[in-house]
């Protein structure tokens, strides 16, 4: 086998992995429940999808410029799609878009109100809802040893 047909069977596979990811993202975000399950398999097919056809471009083209483009392509996909799949969840969340009704657990929600102090009940094992809010801190300016106490 010369390297012409290693790349072009790596290229090929990448590719159908690429389009396989894509596929799937797409049709999870058709079948799926609610927008939260929907906005995951988005994020996934676009993050894993996208790599695996960045991939095929490399093993195909071979060029120091695509492989480059594509790496820092692929990087910028890895980084971007999940973090702004998760700020478009949770401001969904906050805005009240309700879960799917048969959603096992909404911790957003049980962290805030154990942060709220309203449910040690639903807390886990060892970690018990704050009774009292924190003491507010005393204005570092007043006190130079608040300064150094501050920084630390």
């Amino acid at each position: 086998m010369t390297s012409a047909t290693v790349n072009d069977i790596l290229s090929i596979f990448f590719a159908l992995c690429g389009i396989f990811f894509m596929f799937v993202g797409a049709v999870g975000i058709v079948r799926f429940p609610d927008a939260y399950n929907r906005l995951h398999a988005a994020s996934k097919c676009s993050t894993l999808g996208v790599m695996g056809l960045a991939l095929a471009a490399i093993f195909h083209v071979g060029a120091l410029a695509v492989t480059t483009k594509a790496l820092m392509t692929i990087l910028f996909a890895l980084v971007a799609a999940p973090v702004g799949s998760h700020m478009l969840a949770k401001a969904a969340h906050l805005d009240g878009l309700k879960p799917w009704d048969r959603q096992l657990s909404d911790e957003l929600t049980q962290d805030k109100e154990r942060q709220a102090g309203k449910s040690s009940a639903n807390a886990p094992r060892g970690m018990a809802a704050p009774s009292q809010p924190r003491p507010a801190r005393r204005d570092p300016g007043s006190d130079p040893t608040a300064r150094i106490s501050a920084v630390v």
